[in-house]
């Protein structure tokens, strides 16, 4: 079972489209952030491969190229944004490829908005013409069910990203698929997965111990009022005490190589195509 980050920029990706500032004229690759978006990648209980994704940016295209992936069994979605919503056209092709649907996971305001926006997907019978779409399967979630994803279990975690309710994901192995998996050192799960957040509500704390991986937003050093400054991320990561975290979804306003820097120990900015195994 491996994690793979597809994208840990913000929603403007880095470079930033006319900004020829020091990060996103950088050639450090790791300077170079597609937006945010992650998968899980493992061998299920009954030896076949799966993968999960997180959100889907409108990078996936470009993000499933780089990184071959060639199926979609699963997606989870943090929230509604475009940024991580509109790559949702791209599945068609996992589609093809592992000919069968992919089951979508949201919560109700995002499971709509993708109903609205893909309305040629979900009212496929309305469409003119009998065009390519994706072929899905939705679910509405909330963060009190936990889901089972052949063997992967997920559990919602209700996040702020400013007055928007977002999710984040707790994810760990099952009983069933621990057994089954070849460990090769020490796995990254649990590991939770807390993308766009500027505040953690009090009910929400206790889905965040006991983790190995923390995947945190971190968008910058200057205040945002929806999302957390690299100071407040490193906070909230020194509360949490997971063994390792990864700040996500960063602007150009962060160098890589210079912030890493100074991060505490066991602390570091991710970047586009690290895996944890």
């Amino acid at each position: 079972m491996r994690f793979l980050f597809l994208g840990t920029g913000t929603s403007a990706g880095v470079p930033a489209i006319g900004c020829e500032c020091a990060v996103c004229t950088s050639d450090d690759p790791k300077d170079n952030r597609l937006r945010t978006s992650a998968a899980v990648q493992f061998i299920d209980a009954t030896g076949h491969p799966r993968t999960i994704l997180i959100d889907t940016g409108p990078d996936l295209r470009q993000q499933a190229l780089r990184h071959r992936l060639v199926r979609c069994d699963a997606i989870l979605y943090t929230h509604n944004h475009v940024d991580h919503t509109f790559g949702l056209d791209e599945v068609r092709r996992f589609n093809v490829v592992q000919d069968g649907p992919t089951e979508v996971y949201a919560e109700a305001h995002t499971m709509q908005h993708l109903r609205t926006v893909y309305r040629h997907i979900f009212e496929r019978n309305k469409n003119v013409n009998d065009t390519f779409v994706a072929d899905l399967i939705p679910h509405t979630i909330d963060p009190e069910k936990t889901i089972d994803l052949f063997g992967l279990r997920a559990t919602p975690i209700r996040l702020l990203h400013g007055r928007l309710p977002v999710l984040g994901f707790r994810l760990e192995p099952t009983a069933e698929l621990s057994s089954a998996m070849e460990r090769r050192g020490e796995s990254p799960f649990p590991l939770a997965y807390c993308t766009d957040v500027s505040g953690v509500p009090p009910e929400s704390w206790k889905k965040l111990k006991g983790l190995r991986t923390l995947v945190l937003d971190a968008l910058r050093h200057r205040k945002h009022p929806t999302h957390f400054t690299l100071e407040e991320a490193v906070n909230v990561a020194g509360e949490v005490g997971a063994t390792s975290t990864y700040f996500v979804h960063m602007a150009h306003d962060l160098k890589h190589a210079d912030v890493n820097e100074s991060l505490p120990e066991g602390m570091t900015l991710a970047w586009d195509g690290l895996v944890l195994e």
